[in-house]
Parts: C-alpha cells; sequence; structure tokens
C-alpha cells in the first residue's frame, strides 16, 4: 500500500514538473515577446530586462542574446552589442543576422577587418543578402582593399543589374583609385539606370567643381539636393560653386540650410560667417566665429577674423585681445600688426599704435617686400596662414561622400516607401512628445469624459506623436497592475479596472494582456467606444513589433497580418457607429488600408475623416501620399499643399520633389 503511495506521489509528481515546465515555457515565450515589442518601440533599456529574464531562465537560446544585441547597439554600446552577438552565434551559428549585426558593431568600433569577416559569413549562410554584400564592400574599401571591393561588386551587379547603387559604388571605388575616367564611366551607368540616384550626382558635382565647372557643379548637386535633401555636405559645396559664380545671396542660403540640418557643421559656420561679414550683418558673423572658436580655440585664422567684427562693431578692447593672441601665434604676422596699431589709435593709445606701426615698417626694410598674398578665392582646411584670413575655407580634397552602412535592424521597414512614409497613426497613450510645434491640437469629447471620470492613475492624451514610459514609469506601471488585480478579485465586473490594467499592460509593452482585459471590457460593456479604439490601437501595435522585428526586409502582408489587421478594422468600424464624428478612427482606418497597400478604401476613409473635420492636416498628408503611390499626382500634390496650409510643414518637401517629376 505504502509502495502504490510512493507510486502516484511520483506520478503526481511528474506531472506537476511538466505543468511547471510548460508553464515555465510560456511565461519564457511572452517575456521575450514583450521584449520584442519594447524593441520595436524604442524602448531599449525596457527591452534589455526582458531579454535578460529570458537569458537567464534559458541560457542556451541564441534568439534573446541577438535582440539584447539589437537593443545595446541602438544604445550605442558596440562592444556589449557585440559580446552579445558572438554568444547567440556560439549557440547557433547559422543565423545570418547574428553575424550582420556584430559586422555593424566592429564596423563602429573600426574593426574593418574583423567586419569584413562577418559580412562573408552572412553572405554565405545567405548570398542575397544585399545589405552584407553592401556594408563588405565599404569594410573592404575602409582597408583599400580595393581589388576585393571591385569583385564583390562585379557579384552585386550580376545579382543586381538594376540597382544603380552598386555602379555607384564602382566609381567610389574607382575614385579612391584616382581613375577619374573610369569613375565617371560606372557614374553614367548608375544614372542611365536610375536618373534619381543621388549620391551619382553627388560624386558627378565633385568632378565638375575639381575641374573648375562650377556651373555645372551647381547642377548636379541640385539634382543630388532633390534626391538627398537632408545632407548638409551637399548644401556647403552647392554654397562654394555659388560662390565661384558671385551668388553670395545664393551661397549664404546654402549655409543656413546646411546649419539647419547639422547645427554643428564647422565649414557652414566658418563660411558663413565670412559671408556675413561680407554684407555687414557683423553680429550675427561674431555668433558664426564663436561657433568655431569653441569648437577650435586655437583657430588664429577665426580669432582674426572676429576681432575684425569686433572693432567694427565698438568693441576694441574684444579685438585687441583677439589680435594679440594671433600675434602670439604668429610674430610674422604684419597685417595683424597694422590691425591692432589702427585699433590702438581709436581708444588713444599712440604708443602702443606707434610701436606697432615700427615694428612692420623695420620687417619691410629689411624684406624689401611686402607680404604676398594668394589670389585663389578659397583656402584648404589644413591651410592656416592667417594672411588667408578673408577666404572661404574648402575640404582639402573633394572626394565624394562614402555611401552608409545598410543598417535595417529595428525593423520599421513597412513603413517605408521610399521618403512617403504616412503620419502615423492616433493613439491613447499617457505619454506624448511635447517639444513639436503643431497647430492642430486633436480632441475628441470620449477622452475628455473618460478624464474626467478619473478612473485612470494619470490623464490619457489622444495623440501621433506617442513617446516611450520613462524608465521609472515602468516600475509604477507594475505595481499598478499587482494593485488593481488584487481589485478585480474582488470586483469582477468593473469595466474601468480591466481598462485601467490594459493601459498599464500596454506602456510596459505586454500586448497579450492587455488584449485579454480589453476583451473583458467590450464583453462587459459592449456600449463603451473607447474600449474597441484602445484594442484596435493594441492589435496595430501587436502586428507592427511582430512584423517589425521578425524581419530586416519589406514585405507584403502576411494572412496573419490581415486577420490581425482586419480584427483592428472590425473595432474601429464600432468605434464610427457608437461615435459617427470619431475622425481619429476613421483616420487610423486609411492607416490600416494604406498598410494592407489597399488604397481606394484608404483615400475613403481619409475622405471620411476630413468630412468630419476639414482641417484635420495629418489625413491631407497621408491622402496625398496614398495619391502619388497611387499615380494620380496632381490630386496627391493638392492634398500636400492643404497638409502645409494647416500645418504640417514637412508636405513642401514632398511638393517640391514630385512636382519635378511630373
Amino acid at each position: 500500500m505504502k509502495r502504490l503511495a510512493y507510486i502516484i506521489l511520483f506520478i503526481v509528481n511528474c506531472q506537476f514538473s511538466i505543468v511547471n515546465s510548460t508553464f515555465a515555457q510560456i511565461n519564457t515565450d511572452r517575456v521575450m515577446l514583450m521584449g520584442r515589442n519594447a524593441l520595436y518601440y524604442e524602448d531599449y533599456v525596457l527591452s534589455i530586462q526582458r531579454f535578460n529574464m529570458v537569458i537567464s531562465a534559458k541560457p542556451f537560446l541564441s534568439e534573446p542574446y541577438f535582440f539584447r544585441g539589437v537593443a545595446k547597439f541602438y544604445l550605442e554600446d558596440y562592444k556589449g552589442a557585440e559580446a552579445d552577438c558572438t554568444s547567440a552565434i556560439e549557440r547557433n551559428p547559422y543565423v545570418e543576422n547574428n553575424y550582420a549585426l556584430r559586422g555593424l558593431c566592429y564596423v563602429n568600433l573600426k574593426n574593418y577587418d574583423l567586419a569584413e569577416a562577418d559580412y562573408v559569413q552572412s553572405t554565405k549562410i545567405n548570398p542575397l543578402n544585399q545589405g552584407s554584400w553592401h556594408n563588405m564592400v565599404l569594410c573592404q574599401m575602409e582597408q583599400k582593399a580595393y581589388e576585393r571591393a571591385d569583385s564583390s561588386l562585379d557579384v552585386m551587379i550580376r545579382q543586381w543589374p538594376k540597382n544603380a547603387e552598386n555602379y555607384t559604388m564602382k566609381a567610389q571605388v574607382a575614385f579612391a583609385r584616382e581613375d577619374t575616367t573610369t569613375a565617371e564611366q560606372w557614374l553614367a551607368k548608375a544614372l542611365e539606370v536610375n536618373p534619381y540616384e543621388g549620391p551619382a550626382w553627388s560624386m558627378k558635382a565633385m568632378v565638375d567643381l575639381n575641374r573648375g565647372k562650377y556651373r555645372e557643379g551647381e547642377e548636379d548637386l541640385d539634382k543630388a539636393i532633390l534626391q538627398l535633401p537632408r545632407n548638409a555636405g551637399l548644401y556647403v559645396n552647392r554654397a562654394l560653386a555659388r560662390f565661384y559664380q558671385q551668388n553670395l545671396r545664393g551661397a549664404m542660403t546654402d549655409y543656413d540650410a546646411a546649419l539647419e540640418i547639422e547645427p554643428g557643421n564647422y565649414l557652414g559656420h566658418f563660411n558663413r560667417g565670412l559671408l556675413r561679414a561680407q554684407v555687414g550683418d557683423d553680429n550675427r558673423a561674431i555668433e558664426d566665429f564663436n561657433f568655431v572658436l569653441e569648437q577650435e580655440p586655437d583657430n588664429m585664422i577665426a580669432l582674426y577674423n572676429r576681432a575684425l567684427l569686433l572693432d567694427n562693431t565698438g568693441d576694441y578692447k574684444g579685438a585687441i585681445r583677439d589680435i594679440s593672441a594671433v600675434i602670439q601665434e604668429y610674430p610674422d604676422f604684419w597685417t595683424g600688426y597694422q590691425t591692432r596699431a589702427q585699433i590702438r589709435r581709436k581708444i588713444g593709445d599712440t604708443y602702443g599704435a606707434e610701436r606697432d606701426e615700427f615694428k612692420v615698417l623695420k620687417a619691410q626694410m629689411e624684406k624689401r617686400a611686402g607680404t604676398f598674398k594668394s589670389q585663389a578665392k578659397t583656402r584648404k582646411m589644413s591651410e592656416r596662414n592667417p594672411e588667408d584670413y578673408n577666404k572661404l575655407v574648402e575640404e582639402d580634397n573633394r572626394q565624394p561622400e562614402r555611401e552608409e552602412y545598410a543598417s535595417e535592424y529595428r525593423g520599421r521597414v513597412q513603413d517605408k516607401q521610399t521618403d512617403l512614409v504616412p503620419e502615423p497613426m492616433y493613439v491613447l497613450t499617457y505619454y506624448k512628445r511635447n517639444s513639436e510645434v503643431s497647430s492642430y491640437i486633436p480632441f475628441h469629447r470620449i477622452v475628455e469624459s473618460f478624464n474626467t471620470s478619473e478612473q485612470l492613475p494619470l490623464p490619457l492624451f489622444l495623440s501621433n506623436a506617442e513617446t516611450n514610459a520613462p524608465e521609472k514609469r515602468i516600475a509604477e506601471h507594475l505595481d499598478d497592475i499587482t494593485a488593481v488585480t488584487e481589485v478585480i478579485a474582488d470586483n469582477p465586473e468593473v469595466t474601468g479596472l480591466y481598462l485601467r490594467r490594459a493601459f498599464d499592460h500596454y506602456h510596459v509593452r505586454d500586448f497579450d494582456a492587455a488584449l485579454a482585459d480589453l476583451d473583458r471590457a467590450v464583453a462587459l460593456q459592449p456600449q463603451v467606444s473607447i474600449s474597441y479604439f484602445f484594442r484596435a490601437q493594441v492589435r496595430c501595435a501587436q502586428l507592427q513589433a511582430s512584423v517589425g522585428t521578425s524581419t530586416l526586409q519589406p514585405l507584403s502582408p502576411t494572412t496573419e497580418a490581415k486577420i490581425g489587421y482586419g480584427l483592428a478594422l472590425e473595432d474601429l468600424e464600432r468605434v464610427v457607429s457608437l461615435e459617427p464624428d470619431m475622425l481619429y478612427a476613421l483616420y487610423n482606418m486609411g492607416n490600416i488600408y494604406l498598410r494592407l497597400h489597399e488604397y481606394d478604401r484608404a483615400i475613403e476613409a481619409y475622405t471620411r475623416a476630413l468630412q468630419v473635420d476639414s482641417r484635420f492636416p495629418d489625413a491631407y498628408y497621408n491622402r496625398g501620399i496614398v495619391r502619388l503611390l497611387d499615380g494620380y499626382v496632381e490630386d496627391g500634390l493638392s492634398d500636400l499643399s492643404q497638409a502645409g496650409e494647416y500645418g504640417l510643414y514637412g508636405a513642401y518637401n514632398l511638393i517640391k520633389r514630385y512636382s519635378k517629376g511630373k
């Protein structure tokens, strides 16, 4: 009998162990999913915490090390990311992304030979990974292994003959070998394949500028900027081309544009300072030279230019201070002595002025010659002759800009249709960005009513500029989940409690738990429209994170995604049936249809939103994008114009670009 009892106890224990093991498996998978959700939404610290939990429970898995490496990579912890990728490779050496990410880490650590080896391994596993081929070529160029780079590009051209970027990189290799003739041939081929290849136009411009063909160079840069409008270097180069053609106003405009994009651009500040000085804008020129001197306190040419400007604005002591520092560095800078003498006379220091003038006179008598100044209009960055103080600066060698390393690890590739990126969905959130100035303030009474009811611990916002929960808030949400769960145990029929816990789950990126709570809330009170709106939001967030973190390549919507988006659309239709003026539900429907490539339905949804509010800029913007994608350029540009008029000023850049192609 005792033996039978032991057998029964053993069987029960085994069953209990199996249940526990299954529970651990479910928990681990769920935590892994939560980590990937957080990673997609750029909650890198939170995602690392989740992956740490998975690694602690199952250290033999490869995947959590890889995704933790991705999070560290975006936090710029390249050494830590490289170590995680190595751990992932040790556990599974047959996953190409492990090598591709570690290659990027090595690139940022300047270990180009190790990076190349990883990209070679990545392309062996998947020969069609174009990003790895691209990065491998750049690593080979960094090592000046031009023959290997050429060979790799030959393979890429055979595999992807319609990709103009491959020919542009061929030209880049030829430039590195100082073979300009071959480079021009490859550039011509690149532009034949794709007349809108911005880097090719940029390289062609460098050839023209080096040959003194400034008008042709400017035209090439016009085309490059049209395709690469956020590249500060292109504006700096076009400013020089315009300067050589005496177009000072145009040059000034380009420097302004370059510094708007890249506020720390040294050439932009220095040259704009000189141009401002030429047109008498002394105070703002001083600001530019102040910036240069903050970056390079020993830049004597900038210091002398600031001295001249301080003299013009009446700060004679400051001017003498700056010139004296320059003379101390360059004792034979006779122009400096002459200038300081003139300023000293202005403040009544006759003795000091005469001493400076005597030094200049003595030097001229000894050398029997004045100072020779080059007739060139510009100087190279490495040239520090103070006599060239009034010359614009250019790079020592005009080389074409390097291609960027390909990196798509965060995975929002489904949002990228060239540069036609729609405005995001409107969501219910505790956290929104406040830094962006916008004339449009989203509002709907159901959100206001919900806030007034004080069912939530924080005010709820309706926004399409959601930001992540601060780290200190994550712990508060987790504590609130525990507290609300205890209350629900005694009050299982209170809808507001499920909604409150759903918002907590959403902000810690546990979408499955949020959906479970929302399903319960809808079942308890089917007429509460905010539950349907939020459930659609969570479904979309879950789908976007799932697609985004599972692939590095843009894909058409999968069957699973179509089903998920279909459920979200049903929820939004339910919102509209309960609240016909809920334009944000209609707008979000348009965004879903856009993701599903159902352009006619997307246009219809945006149009319905605009019938509710004819001044809704996001709906105009996204409808314009859909119409451009669908080939209706005139209608699309008209919508973008309306979006710009109502405050979405980025629409004007698209109008400029796409009106050129009509």
